[in-house]
């Protein structure tokens, strides 16, 4: 686990997934792979602005249920290391601009494990009620949901 991790502000989560580090990052740095697998399924992704570099947007739209597309996510990449590890956040716009608002900051790491990688999400928030919030919400369910897809998408074969 990261040495930051702060119970009282943080959530994780963790999940070995049966497909190269490469494979998992590029699902993560291609806009049309996020697309794939970011939400919860039956809700449809799309990414508006994404540019997985220092300073770089992260702005997706969701659809739920076949509704038009909505605002979901209003972030920029933080930290890109390729294959290794990203770092993202709400609380700054693509550009290192100043958000109205924040949320969360989450940093994603891929660490080689003998058959795949080892995958793990770590999402700060500015304090307890915040993060209760997120629980609440369903951070388990829904962080848990959406790595399940990536799994799926980067372990299917490729014929």
């Amino acid at each position: 686990m990261n040495r930051s991790f702060d119970p009282e502000r943080d959530l994780s989560i963790e999940r070995f997934i049966r497909a190269p580090r490469a494979a998992v990052w590029n699902a993560w740095t291609n806009p049309r792979q996020f697309e794939q697998w970011w939400v919860p399924e039956p809700a449809r992704c799309r990414a508006v602005r994404f540019e997985a570099i220092p300073g770089g947007p992260l702005v997706t739209e969701i659809s739920e249920d076949g509704a038009a597309f909505a605002p979901h996510m209003d972030a920029c990449f933080l930290i890109v290391e390729p294959q290794r590890r990203l770092i993202f956040t709400d609380a700054l716009l693509g550009g290192f601009r100043p958000a109205p608002s924040s949320f969360i900051t989450a940093e994603i790491t891929l660490d080689e494990a003998e058959g795949g990688t080892q995958y793990t999400a770590h999402v700060m928030h500015s304090d307890r009620a915040t993060r209760d919030k997120h629980a609440e919400l369903g951070f388990h369910d829904g962080w848990g949901t959406v790595i399940g897809q990536l799994a799926k998408f980067v372990e299917a074969p490729t014929s």
